[in-house]
C-alpha cells in the first residue's frame, strides 16, 4: 500500500510522466535543432528531407513543417557563409530561385505561418488518438510561431552585416551608432531581464537560441569595444574585448568537439573537426584587429604589467604589431620621434593612462596636458620642447586632418625639425618628428602614416566580411 500511495504522489507522478518515451516526431525535431545548432546544415536538410519522404501519410502540418525546416537549414547555411554579402537580387540561388537573404527569410516565415495556421483551424476529438494528435499540432504550431520570431530576427542581423560590409569603403565607422541600432532591432526579440525571455525559447529550440544569443553578444561587444577604444576608455574596452573573447572560445571548443569521418582512399575512416562558417572567422578575425589596436592604445597602461621584453613579445603576436612597425620604421628613417597624441578637450571624465577608480578625483587638465601621449616612441616620454608646434599644428590644420585621409607636413627652421601628422580617427593624431628637413613628398612616410593611419581606423574588418573580399 506504501508504494502504491508513493506513486500518488505529485512528485512520484512528475517521474512516471519523465519515463514515457519521446514522441516520434519530437524526437526528429531535436535532432534536427541540435544539428543546426552545431553548424551541420547539410547533415540537418538531408534528415528532415527523408523523414518527410518516409511520412507522407503523418498529416498535412507535419509534413508542412518539415518541407519549412529544410528551407530553413538552407538559409542558415547561407547565412553563416555570408555570401549574400554584396550579393544584387538575381544573383546567387538558395531555394532554386534568384532572392535575396531577406526575400529568402521572408519566404521562410510564410511557410511557417501557414503551418502555425494550420495548427490553429485542426478541431480537437475526444478520442485518445485524436487527442495525441492534437497535442502534437499545437506543439507544430508553437514551434512554428517561435520560429517566425527567429527568422526576423535572422533578418535583422542579415541587414546589420549589410551595413557593416559598406562601411569597409568609409574613412571612419561609428560603432556607437551601430551598436544603438543592433540593441533597439533586437530588443524585441531577446531581453535578459527574468520577466521577458528571449521569443523562441523553447526547449527544442534550445540550441538555436544559445547560438543567435551567442552571435549576438560577440558582435554587440566587439562593436562596443572598437566605440570604447576609440574614446580611449581603458576598463570598459578590456572588460568588452574579455567578453567578447571568452564566447568566442566556448565557440571554437563547438567545433573541436563536433568530429566530421570520412573515408580515406584506402578504405579506413579519419575524423578532424568541423570547420568553422564564415560568420565565425570572420568574428575571430574582427576580435584580432581590436586586440591589436588595443595593445596599442593602452601600450602605457599594460607595459606596467610586465617586463619590457615580455612586452614586446606580446605586441609581437598581434596583426598588425602597431609597436614594432613603429619602432621599425623609426630605426630605419631615423626619426626623432613618433607619438599618437589624444585630444580631450571637452572630456571631464579624463584622468590620464589606464583605470581609474570612478570615485578618485583629479583636477581637469590644462594647456598642453589636454593633448597627452598615447604612445610616444621611442624613449616613452612625448618630446616636450616639440608639444606646443605639434598642438598648433593640430588646431591650424584642422581642416585638413579631420579628413582622415590628408597628411600635412610643416618645417619649423627655429627647432630646425620637420613635423608630418595625419588623423587617424576624431580624437586621435599621429605625428612623425624628424630632425633636420624633409621633403613635404617623401613618399616613404606619407606611405607609412597613411598605411598605419588606416589600420587604427579599423575599416578592414568590415570590407573582409565577404568571403574572398580583398582587404
Amino acid at each position: 500500500m506504501s508504494l502504491l500511495a508513493n506513486t500518488e504522489q505529485p512528485g512520484a507522478m512528475a517521474e512516471v510522466e519523465e519515463l514515457r518515451p519521446v514522441p516520434r516526431e519530437r524526437a526528429i525535431l531535436e535532432s534536427f535543432f541540435a544539428q543546426l545548432g552545431m553548424f551541420s546544415f547539410d547533415r540537418a536538410k538531408d534528415y528532415v528531407e527523408k523523414e518527410k519522404d518516409s511520412s507522407r501519410s503523418s498529416g498535412a502540418i507535419w509534413g508542412s513543417l518539415l518541407a519549412a525546416l529544410a528551407h530553413l537549414a538552407a538559409a542558415e547555411k547561407v547565412y553563416h557563409s555570408l555570401t549574400f554579402l554584396g550579393q544584387k537580387i538575381g544573383g546567387q540561388s538558395f531555394f532554386s530561385r534568384k532572392d535575396s537573404i531577406r526575400t529568402v527569410y521572408t519566404s521562410l516565415y510564410n511557410e511557417l505561418r501557414k503551418v502555425v495556421t494550420m495548427g490553429r483551424h485542426s478541431q480537437p476529438s475526444a478520442s485518445s488518438s485524436s487527442s495525441s494528435s492534437s497535442s502534437l499540432e499545437d506543439l507544430l504550431s508553437h514551434l512554428s510561431e517561435q520560429l517566425c520570431h527567429f527568422t526576423q530576427a535572422r533578418m535583422e542581423m542579415a541587414d546589420l552585416y549589410e551595413k557593416l560590409h559598406s562601411l569597409g569603403a568609409q574613412k571612419s565607422v561609428n560603432s556607437e551608432e551601430l551598436v544603438s541600432a543592433l540593441e533597439a532591432a533586437l530588443h524585441k526579440y531577446s531581453n535578459k531581464t527574468a520577466w521577458l525571455r528571449c521569443r523562441f525559447h523553447h526547449p527544442i529550440l534550445a540550441r538555436v537560441e544559445e547560438g543567435f544569443q551567442t552571435e549576438v553578444d560577440v558582435v554587440t561587444q566587439l562593436l562596443r569595444c572598437q566605440a570604447q577604444v576609440s574614446e580611449w576608455h581603458f576598463l570598459p574596452a578590456l572588460l568588452s574585448l574579455h567578453g567578447a573573447h571568452t564566447k568566442l572560445t566556448a565557440w571554437a571548443q563547438l567545433f573541436q568537439r563536433q568530429k566530421e569521418t570520412r573515408k580515406n582512399l584506402f578504405g579506413g575512416q579519419s575524423q578532424k573537426a568541423v570547420q568553422p562558417p564564415h560568420l565565425y572567422v570572420w568574428l575571430q578575425r574582427f576580435h584580432a584587429t581590436l586586440l591589436a589596436k588595443f595593445s596599442f592604445y593602452f601600450h602605457e597602461a599594460l607595459s606596467r604589467q610586465t617586463a619590457a621584453c615580455d612586452m614586446r613579445a606580446l605586441t609581437a603576436r598581434t596583426a598588425p604589431d602597431f609597436y614594432g612597425k613603429i619602432s621599425a620604421f623609426i630605426r630605419k628613417h631615423d626619426a626623432s620621434n613618433v607619438s599618437l597624441v589624444f585630444d580631450n578637450r571637452g572630456s571631464e571624465s579624463f584622468q590620464g593612462h589606464g583605470y581609474h577608480h570612478p570615485h578618485s578625483y583629479r583636477e581637469a587638465p590644462k594647456g598642453v596636458e589636454q593633448f597627452p601621449a598615447v604612445v610616444s616612441l621611442p624613449s616613452g616620454e612625448r618630446p616636450l620642447t616639440h608639444w606646443p608646434n605639434v598642438i598648433m599644428m593640430m588646431s591650424d590644420r584642422a581642416a585638413e586632418l579631420n579628413t582622415l585621409d590628408k597628411v600635412v607636413q610643416f618645417y619649423d627652421d627655429k627647432v630646425q625639425s620637420t613635423y608630418y601628422l595625419t588623423r587617424p580617427e576624431p580624437h586621435f593624431t599621429l605625428v612623425v618628428i624628424f630632425d633636420g628637413r624633409k621633403s613635404e613628398k617623401d613618399q616613404h612616410i606619407t606611405s607609412f602614416l597613411q598605411e598605419i593611419s588606416g589600420s587604427l581606423r579599423n575599416c578592414k574588418p568590415f570590407s573582409i566580411l565577404k568571403p574572398g573580399s580583398k582587404g
